[in-house]
């Protein structure tokens, strides 16, 4: 993922309901728990402070409290070991942060795959629910990082594991019903969760989450890029790419000018020429990823005549330069070990660009410091891809129609249950359950309404009648689908 890549998984999906209605926004509000409005107890009437009930869980220590109206927000440390088949070889402090609504109503453990946030924000699940939201760090990401740091840890088992002792651990506290999300990256690690601890979640909602099964065997995004959108859209993209290749020596001249007034270098992609051909690379692929087909008017119409300028200031506004500096991609490294050990990474062929690559899509392994050993695990994906569709229950997937992620997606099979596969026309890496067509969305509401245990008598009689539960808050549920990023390659 990089801005497109980047972008790559990237997403939130889920950190707040993109295009949220008039009457979403509007939607009947659950009752607001007696302790979250005196701002004491906060236990339904234990006596006992939320705060100590929290801190009291062993290797659970607070880092800082945020005041939030209606909630308590905390951003909280948990220990966990660094390798979970041998707790005994070391710990790591991992960072989680949890928005406390009140423990009678359900939870969202919300997974991003990269960072979390510190600031208070709520996934799309969590405000259709009216619930809590334990969000985590993935491992690794820093300050969530072992040290030393054992990379051979970083993988899915392990990350799940994780997720599974913060759901054991917060479970006694939190005894309603528990949903899984995320979205890209974050869709894919909810996924993972659910694959190897089947038992812990009611639900799991994933949103625009990329399923690589066969690494090496990519036709399918071949075919989306020949038919997303309109042809004067993608002709308009290919041009600009293209003459971003032709006029590689002076933009590169620019680029070079660039990296010294921004102190960048480029010792992990070995080059300026393929840190400059990899962001040029992934133009296209981030146009679609981030942009609507409407926006398709501000990419220059005759690249051929356009100034050196204005290639410059298209493929920065969509790609980003900064991308594959050492400085763009340090936060990045868990993310591309992954995708260069066990997730995959897409390729794609641009015929339009003729024999003007000289790299072509460039593997993970060049975004990671040649220090970091890599292997990659072919059967790893084959797995999870086998699991979803013969066991997937109470799961849906949510993907938009012209994003590249979506050319592989997860697919429940017949032997499935309670699961769903929804598309939202027309849309991009931001994809939710609000975009999604009038039925698709009350179907899906009603879904997460079900398995989260707090479906009204209405909706259960009717799922035409599944409405979120809470009120839009513009603050909670903002959402920014550059947040984070998935490798595209």
């Amino acid at each position: 993922m990089r801005k497109a890549f980047r972008g790559f998984l990237s997403l939130a999906v889920l950190i707040g309901t993109v295009g949220a209605t008039g009457a979403s926004a509007g939607a009947a509000t659950a009752a607001e728990p007696a302790a979250i409005r005196t701002g004491t107890a906060a236990d339904n009437g234990t006596g006992t402070d939320i705060k100590d009930r929290i801190l009291a869980i062993p290797g659970m220590s607070l880092i800082e409290e945020k005041p939030y109206e209606g909630y308590r927000y905390f951003v909280l440390n948990y220990t966990q070991p660094v390798d979970h088949r041998n707790p005994s070889k070391g710990t790591f402090q991992q960072r989680i942060t949890l928005l406390h609504k009140d423990t009678a109503r359900p939870t969202v453990f919300y997974t991003g795959g990269y960072n979390v946030s510190t600031n208070p924000s709520r996934s799309e699940p969590t405000r259709i629910v009216d619930g809590n939201q334990v969000s985590l760090e993935y491992r690794f990401f820093t300050p969530s990082r072992p040290a030393p740091a054992d990379w051979s840890k970083l993988d899915i088992w392990q990350a799940a594991s994780d997720q599974h002792r913060v759901f054991t651990a917060l479970k006694q506290i939190y005894t309603k019903n528990w949903l899984a999300t995320g979205g890209s990256k974050g869709g894919m690690t909810a996924t993972y969760f659910e694959r190897f601890y089947p038992k812990d979640m009611d639900g799991v909602v994933a949103y625009v989450a990329p399923n690589d099964v066969v690494n090496k065997e990519d036709s399918a995004y071949d075919r989306f890029f020949e038919n997303v959108g309109t042809k004067e859209c993608r002709d308009r993209l290919n041009g600009v790419q293209r003459e971003a290749l032709v006029r590689r020596a002076p933009l590169e001249k620019k680029y070079e000018e660039y990296a010294a007034a921004k102190g960048y270098t480029f010792d992990t992609t070995g080059s300026l020429d393929k840190a400059y051909e990899a962001v040029v690379m992934d133009y296209v692929w981030a146009y679609w990823q981030y942009s609507l087909l409407s926006d398709c008017d501000t990419i220059p119409a005759d690249a051929a005549s356009a100034t050196d300028q204005e290639i410059w200031d298209s493929i920065d506004a969509i790609s980003g330069f900064s991308a594959y500096t050492d400085q763009g991609l340090e936060r990045y490294t868990p993310y591309y070990y992954q995708a260069g050990t066990q997730l995959g990474s897409p390729d794609i062929k641009q015929p339009w660009l003729g024999s003007l690559s000289r790299y072509g899509y460039q593997p993970p392994r060049n975004y990671v410091p040649r220090s970091i050993p890599m292997k990659f695990q072919p059967s790893v994906m084959r797995d999870v891809d086998t699991w979803v569709k013969n066991h997937a229950d109470r799961m849906l997937y949510v993907y938009g129609e012209n994003d590249p992620w979506g050319a592989e997606r997860f697919r429940p099979g017949a032997r499935s249950h309670d699961s769903y596969v929804m598309t939202v026309p027309g849309g991009n890496h931001g994809a939710n359950v609000a975009g999604l067509a009038a039925d698709d969305n009350a179907k899906a509401t009603a879904a997460i309404l079900r398995w989260a245990g707090v479906a009204p008598a209405a909706v259960q009689d009717d799922p035409a009648k599944a409405k979120p539960l809470a009120k839009f808050d513009t603050r909670l549920d903002r959402q920014d689908v550059r947040n984070e990023r998935q490798l595209r390659r």
